[in-house]
């Protein structure tokens, strides 16, 4: 059974399937699920995937189209196991009573402008890094990892923007990874974007909902079982 999970092939008109990218792709949406509800096993469900479709990029023999590793994908696995870690840690010590992990919130002007250095430095540092490694396709493959590298950051910290991110990154993904032959992956991430945008759509009205809800200060709240 592990061996097929991990070397395993899907039978499919003209082709194959390639079962880790499957499997692998299957659990990233659990995650995408998972965090769209705020629920902490967003994190472990999707490390599992990062792990099976790090074998899958990291061998480039599974493409039908590329018989060389995508480092970058490869690469933005190990990003995201790294940060899964994080926010799995940050979303633990946050969750509430009812389960939820995190508020939604935007994120501040010095966050967002951290998040725009960080952009234009780690882009920088991919591409010099991906190009040196032999890479298919460093410049899509640096926008990727560090797309995915501040999109789960954000996750982790509860930014709505962190959505916006993930589209911006599915939409250079799909047409790299149709390109290099990775075809579940890149249908994935077709349907990616559009789970982005609503999830983007649900946290910005959690968001609102939970900015203009008044909370009672805490001397005027009553205890329950207190009769006044």
């Amino acid at each position: 059974m592990l061996d097929w999970l991990l070397t395993g092939e899907i039978a499919v008109a003209g082709g194959y399937l390639s079962v880790p990218e499957v499997v692998g792709n299957v659990f990233g949406l659990g995650s995408a699920l998972l965090g769209m509800r705020r629920l902490v096993w967003a994190w472990p469900v999707g490390l599992l995937g990062n792990v099976l479709l790090f074998t899958v990029f990291v061998s480039g023999s599974l493409s039908n189209a590329v018989a060389e590793p995508l480092w970058g994908q490869a690469g933005r696995q190990v990003v995201f196991a790294a940060m899964s870690l994080f926010g799995w840690w940050c979303w633990t010590r946050s969750r509430g009573d009812g389960g939820l992990a995190v508020v939604p919130r935007w994120a501040s002007r010095r966050e967002r402008l951290l998040l725009a250095g960080v952009a234009v430095l780690g882009y920088a540092t991919a591409y010099v890094v991906l190009r040196e490694l032999g890479s298919w396709g460093p410049a899509t493959e640096a926008w990727i990892l560090t797309g995915s590298l501040l999109a789960t950051w954000g996750m982790a910290r509860g930014w709505v923007e962190f959505w916006l991110i993930w589209v911006a990154v599915d939409v250079v993904g799909v047409t790299s990874l149709i390109r290099a032959g990775y075809y579940p992956t890149a249908g994935m991430y077709l349907f990616y974007g559009a789970f982005c945008v609503a999830g983007f759509l649900s946290w910005w009205r959690i968001e609102r909902t939970s900015r203009t809800t008044p909370v009672a200060p805490l001397a005027d709240r009553v205890p329950e079982g207190v009769i006044t």
